[in-house]
């Protein structure tokens, strides 16, 4: 398959765990490393080739617009403008299908910052290679728990050997986590319920039916959600 040319920015989030830092900027302005976290994530999506990204804002949504449009380079940015309603993940990947077009698209959040491993493959490569809309509904980048800074949960999935996601369920605990990016269907989320709504309970339909898939990322991923993890995140790129 060809990598998605679109993206889709979850970038409208409040930044509650990340106070003081988001107390007069929106969390995907919030740097480490010495860049935004949302330029973090939109310079990786142009290494896998996008082109045009949709960022969804609300918390200072003006000084994220501000932000976006004086970037001077790619990819092109469309704002989805969720100023009035928080939408979550599900709901906000609803709102702004008008501005997504058809076909497979990028999804990523802001708070994941990463690099790729030793092996010259990209983050992008082996999802892209994997994904098969004929046969899934969404395609998720995962990391291994150990090793992942700002990560303290229990794992979200276990992992098939053809690549087909199970979530952990009952178990006490399981390998994989989702590091914030994946390749779905630009209207995967259109026959969700009106309002804010979360991608989880999709995929939980999907993985049932057989189609959730995934591949894990090769390389260190970083969650940034909080102040502690950003200074972490801080001092693994400091010494990358």
């Amino acid at each position: 398959m060809t990598a998605p040319k679109t993206a889709m920015v979850l970038a409208a989030g409040l930044g509650t765990r990340m106070r003081p830092l988001t107390d007069d900027r929106p969390k995907a302005l919030v740097e480490v490393g010495g860049r935004a976290l949302i330029d973090h994530v939109l310079d990786r999506l142009v290494e896998a080739g996008v082109e045009r990204a949709v960022v969804n804002v609300h918390w200072f949504a003006d000084r994220l617009e501000a932000h976006l449009a004086a970037r001077g380079r790619g990819p092109e940015i469309a704002i989805s403008d969720e100023r009035e309603t928080l939408l979550e993940t599900g709901g906000g990947l609803k709102k702004a299908r008008p501005l997504l077009g058809d076909g497979a698209v990028f999804v990523a959040n802001i708070d994941s910052v990463w690099t790729d491993g030793a092996a010259g493959a990209t983050w992008a490569d082996e999802l892209v290679r994997l994904w098969d809309p004929a046969t899934m509904d969404a395609c998720l980048l995962l990391a291994r728990r150990e090793g992942s800074i700002g990560f303290e949960g229990d794992g979200d999935f276990f992992l098939g050997s053809d690549g087909r996601l199970a979530f952990r369920g009952e178990a006490a605990s399981a390998p994989f986590a989702y590091m914030g990016v994946h390749i779905t269907r630009s209207d995967y989320a259109d026959g969700g319920p009106d309002g804010a709504f979360s991608l989880s309970p999709l995929w939980r339909a999907s993985a049932a039916a057989g189609r959730l898939y995934g591949c894990v990322l090769d390389g260190d991923w970083m969650h940034v959600g909080d102040p502690q993890a950003r200074d972490e995140a801080e001092v693994r790129l400091g010494s990358a």
